[in-house]
């Protein structure tokens, strides 16, 4: 799915803004709840402390364990609770900038948590994601840094990012790159998937995934099988690997992994352990960058 059609998390988190910024109000009460724990507290010890002092003495007895004491709750009156909404109110409105920050941090917290867990799924999948045996690749098919695409081809970003894909492969020799496809936007998706896996049994997967990201216009079967034609396919043969149970099965593997990894739009790029969802300005770049840097580290799975 193209990254507009169905966001990240973070990006979700972005747009329904207002939900989160109770946040800080919450935050805020909690504190005063405490405070108002505090300030209750001493008026009743020193009571206690003062009702032993008039009390005589008990007679001795076995010493025992003390418990730990505990804070009775609070029971705010309404006008307190009145007040403590005007002191929230009159708090917030003198620094909107909580709302932000709040915000901010756990944007930070959920990237950060995020990034862990797609770390930990990628160790834990690296051969299916990056040296599938039948896996239709572009580049050098023996290339030392592997990257690996989930794509839908009716999605507008996966169009857009073509170009820097193609620039990557054609600016490296030894680049890899892997296709996983994820028809997730329509039948029409799914039908091309088809088409280009059949493709690929004719040694033609990249051409027909760059013609067919390239044309305009809603990709289905008939539109496929159109480019197909113009590319000098068998279209029988074609039309008899689409059917198969191998790429029904390739397929569906590719779903399988997408779920696993936690991608659930498209385009989604991932190089070593590392991930660059959608389809940034930077695409190339970025690309680029990570691929440089593992060749440096080294990655032992992709």
């Amino acid at each position: 799915m193209s990254a507009n059609s169905r966001p990240s998390l973070l990006r979700t988190l972005t747009e329904q803004r207002a939900t989160w910024l109770v946040i800080p109000a919450v935050a805020l009460l909690g504190a005063l709840v405490l405070l108002g724990n505090f300030a209750a507290t001493p008026q009743k010890v020193s009571k206690a402390v003062a009702a032993e002092a008039t009390t005589p003495a008990a007679p001795a007895s076995p010493v025992k364990v003390a418990e730990a004491p505990t804070t009775p709750p609070v029971n705010f009156t309404p006008e307190q609770k009145k007040e403590l909404e005007k002191i929230i109110k009159n708090y917030l409105i003198n620094n909107p900038e909580v709302f932000l920050e709040a915000q901010t941090a756990l944007e930070a917290k959920l990237e950060k948590e995020q990034a862990e867990k797609l770390k930990t799924a990628i160790a834990e999948n690296a051969r299916d994601i990056y040296r599938d045996p039948v896996a239709d690749v572009a580049g050098n098919p023996d290339g030392d840094i592997t990257v690996v695409e989930f794509f839908d081809y009716n999605c507008g970003y996966c169009k857009r990012g073509l170009h820097d894909v193609i620039k990557l492969v054609e600016s490296d020799p030894k680049v890899r790159v892997v296709f996983k496809e994820l028809p997730i936007l329509s039948k029409g998706s799914e039908e091309a998937s088809r088409v280009a896996i059949a493709a690929g049994r004719q040694g033609k997967y990249w051409d027909m995934h760059k013609a067919m990201l390239e044309a305009k216009g809603v990709m289905n079967e008939a539109n496929a099988l159109a480019i197909a034609s113009k590319l000098g396919l068998d279209i029988e043969k074609l039309k008899k690997d689409m059917a198969s149970a191998d790429v029904e099965a390739e397929i569906k593997k590719s779903e399988a992994l997408a779920k696993k990894m936690g991608v659930n739009g498209t385009p989604h790029f991932l190089v070593g352990d590392r991930s660059i969802p959608g389809a940034p300005e930077d695409l190339y770049d970025q690309l680029e960058k990570h691929v440089t840097e593992l060749r440096k580290t080294g990655c032992s799975y992709c």
